[in-house]
């Protein structure tokens, strides 16, 4: 590895499985402390803790849900005094509610935009004031390609992700004249436990529709993210979407 986050803080939510563990690793192996947060995933988070250890980083973790401002506000003030300033902030956290409209409700709808776009928002805003004193920042969230695409039986995740999408285009107008980059990566079909839920047969199923004729590994994506991360690859995204999804979607 070539040390390209050499001595900064990234701070991941969602960082203990699937996108957001491939993530904390790369970035920990590029020379980052790592602090994470996870829901009911102890034992999850204490191998990934173990494994940025292991790589001669830091680690720090906590339990939360995301969707308590209160909670992820004291997560990430816990991360900043135990590691130091955040230099990347990475909106990872997520989860889906599936079912025809007919059955959504105002309760699942909610707690969908609440998970994905207020926790997002609130986390960007809590590390914005130290990423502007310091000048320079990185906020890198994790939308889809169904942001673009839209999918039935999905409704509310497809507004989440478009949403994301949108306040990175609009966040990233207010950053980068103070230093501070933000940037998306909407992901195509990936192995995970999110979508490990679809059955044994949907990554063959899923794979099979895609030009490239497989689904994506979690480490795809976590590439992507190291790019918008490091300098100077990432020195000229402003308010971009990566769409690594193997040309599920070509925009």
């Amino acid at each position: 590895m070539s040390g390209q986050l050499a001595g900064q803080v990234a701070i991941i939510t969602g960082g203990s499985r699937g996108i957001g563990r491939a993530i904390a690793l790369l970035f920990a192996r590029e020379g980052a402390d790592i602090g994470f947060c996870h829901l009911h995933d102890a034992e999850g988070a204490a191998e990934v803790a173990a494994q940025v250890e292991a790589l001669g980083r830091r680690a720090f973790h906590a339990a939360l849900d995301v969707a308590n401002l209160a909670a992820l506000r004291a997560f990430l003030d816990g991360a900043q005094a135990a590691l130091g300033p955040c230099d990347i902030l990475v909106n990872n956290a997520g989860m889906n509610l599936r079912g025809p409209i007919e059955t959504v409700t105002e309760e699942m709808f909610d707690r969908m935009m609440a998970v994905h776009v207020r926790a997002a928002f609130f986390a960007a805003k809590a590390v914005w004031p130290g990423m502007v004193e310091r000048r320079r920042g990185r906020i890198i969230t994790t939308a889809s390609q169904l942001a673009f695409k839209g999918g039935a039986g999905i409704v509310p995740y497809c507004m989440a992700k478009a949403a994301l999408v949108g306040m990175t285009r609009a966040l990233a107008r207010e950053g980068a004249p103070k230093g501070i980059l933000v940037n998306a990566i909407a992901p195509g079909p990936v192995m995970s436990d999110l979508t490990a839920q679809n059955g044994p047969d949907w990554a063959e199923r899923t794979g099979a529709n895609l030009p490239i004729g497989r689904v994506g590994q979690p480490e795809e994506i976590a590439a992507a993210a190291l790019l918008l991360a490091s300098s100077p690859g990432g020195d000229f995204f402003v308010g971009a979407t990566l769409s690594p999804n193997g040309g599920d979607v070509m925009h």
